[in-house]
Protein backbone atom coordinates (compact mmCIF):
# COMPACT_ATOMS: atom_id res chain seq x y z
CA UNK A 1 0.00 0.00 0.00
CA UNK A 2 1.56 3.37 -0.90
CA UNK A 3 1.25 6.33 1.47
CA UNK A 4 1.36 9.92 0.64
CA UNK A 5 2.14 12.45 3.23
CA UNK A 6 2.31 16.27 2.20
CA UNK A 7 3.67 18.99 4.82
CA UNK A 8 4.43 23.00 4.13
CA UNK A 9 1.40 24.45 3.57
CA UNK A 10 0.28 27.69 5.08
CA UNK A 11 -0.51 31.53 4.80
CA UNK A 12 1.99 33.31 2.97
CA UNK A 13 1.60 36.68 1.67
CA UNK A 14 1.64 37.37 -2.23
CA UNK A 15 4.95 37.32 -3.80
CA UNK A 16 6.17 35.01 -0.90
CA UNK A 17 7.25 31.56 -1.14
CA UNK A 18 6.55 28.10 0.16
CA UNK A 19 8.38 24.35 -0.41
CA UNK A 20 5.56 21.52 0.00
CA UNK A 21 6.92 17.79 0.86
CA UNK A 22 5.06 14.74 -0.18
CA UNK A 23 6.43 11.72 1.76
CA UNK A 24 6.26 8.51 -0.28
CA UNK A 25 6.23 5.01 1.24
CA UNK A 26 5.26 1.54 0.86
CA UNK A 27 6.62 0.52 -2.47
CA UNK A 28 9.82 0.80 -4.78
CA UNK A 29 9.53 3.79 -6.71
CA UNK A 30 11.81 3.68 -9.47
CA UNK A 31 9.53 3.97 -12.14
CA UNK A 32 6.23 5.80 -10.87
CA UNK A 33 5.53 8.92 -11.65
CA UNK A 34 4.84 11.67 -9.37
CA UNK A 35 2.58 15.01 -9.70
CA UNK A 36 1.14 17.55 -7.51
CA UNK A 37 -2.51 18.65 -8.47
CA UNK A 38 -4.66 21.77 -6.22
CA UNK A 39 -7.99 22.32 -5.68
CA UNK A 40 -9.22 26.07 -5.43
CA UNK A 41 -12.73 26.64 -3.63
CA UNK A 42 -15.51 26.44 -6.22
CA UNK A 43 -13.71 24.88 -8.96
CA UNK A 44 -12.15 22.07 -10.48
CA UNK A 45 -9.19 20.12 -10.12
CA UNK A 46 -6.14 21.30 -11.74
CA UNK A 47 -3.23 19.85 -12.83
CA UNK A 48 0.61 21.43 -11.68
CA UNK A 49 3.30 19.85 -12.09
CA UNK A 50 4.89 16.24 -12.97
CA UNK A 51 7.66 14.61 -12.37
CA UNK A 52 9.46 10.93 -13.25
CA UNK A 53 10.70 9.16 -10.03
CA UNK A 54 13.92 8.07 -12.16
CA UNK A 55 15.00 10.09 -14.89
CA UNK A 56 13.61 13.80 -13.25
CA UNK A 57 11.39 14.68 -15.93
CA UNK A 58 9.32 17.44 -15.54
CA UNK A 59 6.40 19.57 -16.84
CA UNK A 60 3.76 21.90 -15.60
CA UNK A 61 0.83 23.54 -15.86
CA UNK A 62 1.33 27.00 -17.87
CA UNK A 63 0.21 28.78 -14.91
CA UNK A 64 2.60 27.75 -12.55
CA UNK A 65 5.42 28.00 -15.60
CA UNK A 66 8.33 30.05 -14.15
CA UNK A 67 7.16 29.95 -10.46
CA UNK A 68 6.96 26.79 -9.28
CA UNK A 69 9.48 24.04 -9.68
CA UNK A 70 8.99 20.21 -8.69
CA UNK A 71 11.87 18.03 -7.94
CA UNK A 72 12.24 14.69 -5.99
CA UNK A 73 14.70 13.13 -3.79
CA UNK A 74 15.14 9.59 -4.19
CA UNK A 75 17.07 8.84 -1.01
CA UNK A 76 14.36 10.70 0.99
CA UNK A 77 11.31 9.45 -1.02
CA UNK A 78 10.11 12.62 -1.48
CA UNK A 79 8.55 15.04 -3.91
CA UNK A 80 8.81 18.41 -3.26
CA UNK A 81 6.97 21.63 -5.22
CA UNK A 82 9.47 24.90 -5.03
CA UNK A 83 6.30 27.21 -4.86
CA UNK A 84 7.52 31.44 -5.81
CA UNK A 85 5.80 34.59 -6.81
CA UNK A 86 2.84 33.10 -4.99
CA UNK A 87 -0.31 34.76 -5.72
CA UNK A 88 -4.20 34.90 -4.22
CA UNK A 89 -5.28 32.51 -7.28
CA UNK A 90 -2.77 30.30 -5.99
CA UNK A 91 -4.42 29.25 -2.84
CA UNK A 92 -5.86 25.83 -2.73
CA UNK A 93 -5.48 22.73 -1.00
CA UNK A 94 -2.54 20.59 -3.07
CA UNK A 95 -2.45 17.52 -3.55
CA UNK A 96 0.46 14.91 -4.07
CA UNK A 97 -0.29 11.93 -6.15
CA UNK A 98 1.23 9.13 -7.77
CA UNK A 99 1.30 6.85 -10.80
CA UNK A 100 2.93 3.38 -11.07
CA UNK A 101 4.28 4.55 -14.35
CA UNK A 102 5.45 7.79 -15.42
CA UNK A 103 3.61 7.31 -19.05
CA UNK A 104 0.13 6.82 -16.66
CA UNK A 105 0.75 10.08 -15.03
CA UNK A 106 1.56 12.01 -18.18
CA UNK A 107 -1.64 10.75 -19.51
CA UNK A 108 -3.39 11.87 -16.22
CA UNK A 109 -3.63 8.83 -14.62
CA UNK A 110 -3.15 8.41 -10.85
CA UNK A 111 -3.14 5.31 -8.84
CA UNK A 112 -2.70 7.28 -5.10
CA UNK A 113 -3.35 9.93 -3.77
CA UNK A 114 -2.42 12.15 -0.43
CA UNK A 115 -5.16 13.97 1.98
CA UNK A 116 -3.95 17.63 0.97
CA UNK A 117 -2.23 20.32 2.39
CA UNK A 118 -3.98 23.76 2.38
CA UNK A 119 -1.81 26.77 0.63
CA UNK A 120 -3.21 30.18 1.69
CA UNK A 121 -1.93 33.25 -0.35
CA UNK A 122 -3.15 36.15 1.09
CA UNK A 123 -3.21 39.70 -1.10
Amino acid sequence: QVELVESGGGLVQAGGSLRLSCAASGRTFSRYGMAWFRRAPGKEREFVAVISWSGGNTACADSVKGRFTISRDVAKNTVYLQMSSLKPEDTAVYYCTASVAYSRAVAGQYDYWGQGTQVTVSS
